[in-house]
């Protein structure tokens, strides 16, 4: 993903020359002209990579699919090759990617919910911790699904502007559909299903954020100003539910 890499510094002036270097390109072609996509354009400077490697950029289409189509008109881009889409079926194709971003910290993640839901009155007690941490992992799936699959796939229809929001709106939908279902368990009542719908509301609003370095229509000082809006908020209904699910275990 060229505009997400290209918005985060991972694809920009410096890699290019730099892999311009190290494949020693001048070499290897005669002409001194390099395709850059054009959402490329946020992190390349066309100026400096010439400067420095003596290549120049020629902005290419937005897809890379139309790069052969783009060099047989004599490296012109028509209409539809500037135009920027995001269909539901281009959306839907990042919902692998962001889930494979999960494994990083995914178990973790689970290892830590059910350690820490283990805390009680008899200090540490793995039924709790089973009980009480099925639970918390039925939410945070829930708050996996919103946030990695619903969020990408009704970007579109969802109310709000800010992804963060969208995905909490998302959680909090699914949160309730797992308490629903859940709800003839003596486990899920009063402040125990407030707590599966923080965690779920966190989970997919935050998974909800990693979705804007996918769009069209993000920038990178946008979702700077967004996360440091809502991850403390994020943090605090996390420390808010595992705090539910432990003060309860001292009270029952």
């Amino acid at each position: 993903n060229v505009w997400c890499a290209a918005g985060k510094g991972t694809f920009g002036t410096d890699e290019i020359v730099r892999q311009v270097q190290r494949t020693q390109l001048d070499q290897v072609v005669r002409h001194r002209k390099l395709i850059v996509l054009q959402l490329g354009a946020t992190g390349v400077a066309g100026r400096q990579v010439k400067k420095r490697s003596g290549f120049e950029v020629v902005w290419g289409p937005i897809q890379a699919r139309d790069i052969k189509a783009f060099l047989a008109a004599g490296q012109k881009a028509d209409q539809t090759m500037r135009r920027v889409t995001f269909t539901f079926l281009e959306r839907l194709v990042l919902v692998p990617v962001e889930l494979s971003l999960l494994r990083k910290y995914l178990l973790w993640t689970l290892a830590a919910l059910f350690v820490s839901l283990g805390v009680g009155s008899a200090i540490f007690s793995l039924t709790a911790a089973w009980q009480r941490g099925l639970l918390a992992v039925t939410a945070f799936i829930a708050g996996i699904v919103a946030g990695c699959v619903l969020v990408p796939a009704f970007l579109p229809w969802i109310p709000g502007r800010a992804f963060a929001f969208k995905g909490a709106l998302m959680g909090l939908i699914l949160g309730l559909a797992s308490v629903a279902s859940l709800w003839a368990s003596p486990l899920v009542s009063g402040w125990p299903a407030v707590a599966m719908l923080l965690l779920s509301m966190a989970a997919s609003s935050f998974l909800a954020m990693n979705f804007t370095g996918s769009t069209p229509f993000t920038s990178p000082s946008g979702v700077e100003k967004e996360m440091r809006r809502a991850i403390p908020l994020q943090l605090i209904a996390i420390v808010l539910a595992a705090g539910l699910w432990v003060g309860t275990a001292f009270v029952t």
